[in-house]
């Protein structure tokens, strides 16, 4: 069966509870069994997927929250958003176990990296990316990059290498183990990072309605993922590697989700988040897919929609 026969196309949940558009999601590491949501209501919602059911909600932003990402081990996770904040959670307490603040604008992004997932690293609207020490007492920064002319909008860690995302149309890559960073201009506003599994190339969302796979090492463009039905001009929005690298899927800022084959570039998939079949194509706050989630184990993923609904495709439960 082909690749593309293979990939679930067909919605079977929607998680609902959300007040407000959902900014960020991700599933639970390994088995990938639960699935984490952030929202402009300023709440986290860790739900099973399988099921809709919502196991607990975190509560402790007093303003939007923007990114998520979960602990190797599943015990914690960090949340930001306008609070200016890096939260650290205790997943079953469901209490903030730290709090990191030093950045003077809104966070945008957050990563874990390091042995045991010791660090965090935050990206932020004043244009800085700020790596905290998780185990010890330090409500400092242990490094503190400010090279982004804008604000950082996306970070990734992979091993000893940290990708950082900039509004200045920039992706900065800073190799800690070597000691330098290398810049890519990508041109335009670039929303989103995410490097392969080998990395050796990272794939770009950018605000001039185009995604792309960039060659690490050279800086240069791979691929190219366009459509006529694929917008994204105003809005941050996330896209994600799928299928062992072999896809790339976004959202769209008109209630599209749109998956490319990463080798030819071609679309595979155009598919609906939203319910409300009149709604396609306005471009529009409720309308906008801002981030999509892959669950490589278990053939999954989510997309996370300005409508406040989370839609699960595919995938089985066991």
């Amino acid at each position: 069966m082909s690749p593309s026969r293979d990939f679930p196309t067909t919605p079977t949940a929607r998680l609902v509870g959300h007040g407000g558009p959902v900014h960020a999601l991700t599933f639970s590491a390994g088995t990938g069994q639960y699935l984490l949501t952030g929202s402009q209501d300023r709440s986290i919602r860790l739900y099973n997927p399988f099921t809709s059911k919502l196991i607990q909600t975190y509560s402790a932003h007093g303003y939007e929250v923007l990114d998520l990402a979960v602990s190797e081990d599943n015990g914690r996770f960090a949340s930001v958003g306008g609070d200016k904040t890096v939260f650290l959670w205790d997943v079953a307490t469901a209490q903030t176990i730290r709090r990191f603040t030093g950045h003077v604008g809104r966070v945008n992004a957050v990563a874990f990296g390091g042995e045991g997932d010791g660090v965090a690293v935050s990206g932020s609207y004043d244009g800085t990316v700020k790596v905290w020490d998780c185990k010890s007492r330090s409500d400092r920064p242990i490094m503190s990059f400010s090279e982004a002319k804008d604000s950082v909008s996306s970070v990734w860690v992979n091993g000893h290498v940290i990708y950082a995302a900039s509004v200045d149309g920039r992706v900065r890559v800073y190799d800690l183990a070597n000691a330098c960073v290398d810049v890519d201009v990508l041109g335009a506003s670039v929303t989103s990072v995410m490097p392969t599994k080998a990395n050796d190339a990272y794939l770009v969302s950018t605000l001039d309605s185009t995604v792309r796979l960039v060659d690490r090492p050279s800086g240069k463009c791979l691929q190219t993922f366009k459509d006529e039905h694929f917008k994204n001009e105003n809005y941050r929005i996330r896209s994600t590697l799928a299928m062992a690298d072999s896809m790339a899927i976004s959202g769209s800022e008109d209630g599209m989700v749109l998956v490319w084959d990463v080798l030819s570039g071609k679309v595979l998939h155009k598919l609906s988040h939203t319910r409300e079949r009149g709604a396609l194509g306005e471009v529009g706050k409720k309308n906008i897919v801002s981030a999509v989630a892959w669950n490589q184990l278990r053939k999954m993923w989510a997309s996370a929609g300005g409508n406040g609904e989370v839609v699960v495709w595919g995938g089985h439960d066991g």
